[in-house]
């Protein structure tokens, strides 16, 4: 039986389907039925407006956000697909309050609403620090398909590392994948 590592905690019956999917070959169609195509917020400034455009719908009260960028390192150090940073510093007489968004740089090239559930993870941390019910019920609020997203996020990860790219184009390969070795 096929390591599932993505997928560590999941019910027996989602990975046996899961495995099944990877056996038949039919893991890329399942994907590309759902998401048959990528986004194009491609740069760091398309992301920080994508991101900025989110906020102020859901969490307009929240902290401003000081960075939002894709980081091809993120994987590598922080074994993650998306970091938000808080920093605070003593400026003069002021505590000065810096926030920061990263997102993996393999979200580039993948569906919209995966790359829209990560962006989602990492606001939430801007009002919720822990992954508790409250974080939760808050990334449910800001995208309903929440949980679903996140095991298509998983499944994902599970093509690009077992299959390659996702779609034509794609800059990421199984290799880069494996070095990384992220995780949600």
């Amino acid at each position: 039986m096929p390591q599932l590592p993505y997928l560590a905690g999941y019910p027996p019956q989602i990975i046996d389907r899961v495995r099944d999917l990877l056996a038949s070959g039919r893991l890329s169609a399942y994907l590309l039925g759902r998401y048959p195509s990528g986004h194009d917020i491609r740069t760091d400034r398309a992301l920080y407006d994508y991101v900025l455009g989110l906020k102020s719908q859901y969490l307009r009260s929240s902290s401003p956000l000081s960075k939002v960028a894709y980081d091809g390192r993120i994987g590598l150090v922080h074994q993650a697909l998306g970091l938000h940073t808080f920093v605070s510093r003593v400026q003069g007489g002021r505590l000065k309050a810096k926030n920061e968004i990263r997102i993996a740089a393999l979200f580039r090239e993948a569906p919209l609403p995966l790359l829209r559930m990560i962006v989602v993870h990492e606001l939430a941390h801007l009002k919720e620090r822990e992954h508790g019910k409250a974080f939760y019920r808050l990334c449910e609020h800001m995208e309903p398909a929440y949980h679903q997203l996140e095991l298509d996020a998983r499944l994902f990860l599970l093509q690009l590392e077992r299959h390659g790219p996702l779609y034509a184009g794609d800059l990421f390969g199984r290799s880069d994948l494996k070095k990384k070795g992220a995780e949600i």
